[in-house]
């Protein structure tokens, strides 16, 4: 099988142009997705959050002219650590990984980096878009709080975003729509609900579930999951206007 898992591929995730193909198209915005490797219950992979990203930012290059990088796989996942497969980085080591694809990037042209974060864990990445004002790198994270309250509005998503934490109804619904696949039997009955996680950096996710889920998976669908990803498309089209240099009208991919 391939990287995975066992339980099938995730095809057309990666980024699959030439040299010459970015030559041709001289974008002037790259776009980042960061995953994790982290628990997400008993159905759906490790590799959820990375899988998310990836879908996020194929969905965005599809429709607007942009540099689309392969992912960061693993990032800060501590509060996962329980479960055993779940691997983290230090927030450290995530900061330079991204300050230096940054810089790499605008040493060959490109001086605007937009981090498509699948984690919300990823704290740090939050730091890096702040320091990078006047530092010769636009840069933004995507997608923002604002951006998921339209995404889930717009697909009806029915769990409210603070209880819609982990392996629950949003990001069951993406995986159903753009990668059924890895998903799992069981999610139809793996609700489970902690709205108060006051201690969840000091505790971990131990003291708030034991399946590894918050959430209410057995509400997702693949509909949910595919108007979600149109709302993010579209969303990233306020980002993509206030950063490229050259702003382009996205493409009609419908």
């Amino acid at each position: 099988m391939g990287g995975w898992g066992t339980h099938g591929t995730a095809p057309g995730l990666l980024p699959l142009g030439t040299t010459e193909d970015v030559r041709a198209g001289r974008p002037d915005v790259a776009v980042l997705p960061v995953g994790s490797f982290e628990q997400h219950g008993a159905f759906l992979p490790l590799v959820t959050d990375t899988v998310i990203a990836c879908t996020i930012a194929r969905e965005v290059a599809a429709a607007y002219p942009v540099h689309h990088l392969p992912p960061v796989t693993i990032s800060c996942s501590h509060e996962h650590a329980a479960w055993p497969g779940t691997v983290s980085i230090s927030a450290t080591t995530l900061y330079s990984v991204v300050r230096d694809i940054a810089d790499s990037l605008r040493r060959s042209g490109i001086s605007t980096l937009i981090l498509v974060n699948g984690h919300g864990g990823n704290y740090v990445l939050r730091n890096v878009v702040q320091e990078s004002a006047g530092g010769g790198t636009r840069m933004a994270l995507f997608p923002g709080p604002a951006d998921w309250d339209a995404a889930r509005a717009r697909a009806g998503v029915q769990t409210p975003s603070n209880s819609d934490m982990h392996a629950g109804e949003v990001e069951t619904s993406i995986l159903l729509h753009a990668h059924p696949e890895l998903v799992r039997p069981g999610y139809e009955t793996s609700d489970c609900l902690a709205d108060d996680r006051k201690h969840l950096l000091t505790l971990g996710m131990t003291a708030y579930t034991e399946s590894g889920v918050i959430g209410r998976p057995s509400m997702a669908s693949a509909g949910k999951g595919k108007e979600l990803l149109a709302g993010l498309v579209d969303s990233f089209g306020e980002y993509f206007s206030l950063l490229a240099s050259s702003a382009e009208a996205p493409r009609d991919i419908r």
